[in-house]
């Protein structure tokens, strides 16, 4: 591996380790709304914008980080 493969390679682990984290945020922002402890526009409205911000949370959190992998994949040699 040269110096310029290592350094993209970490800056790839970056990327899915900083989605990783925003999906546990975001997971957690939809919980406390879904609970009413932060309120934004009303209680039934704010526990359906929290569980849409926890299902998007739980997406970047499991699927986007496989998909930037195997977007980034280097080509298999035949």
């Amino acid at each position: 591996m040269t110096p310029a493969d290592d350094t993209l390679a970490k800056k790839r682990f970056f990327a899915m380790t900083i989605m990783r984290l925003m999906g546990v945020a975001f997971i957690a922002i939809g919980f406390i709304l879904i609970s009413g402890g932060f309120a934004l526009a009303g209680q039934p409205t704010d526990r359906w914008i929290g569980v849409a911000i926890v299902l998007i949370g739980a997406f970047d959190f499991a699927v986007m980080p496989l998909l930037l992998a195997r977007r980034w994949r280097s080509p298999r040699d035949l």
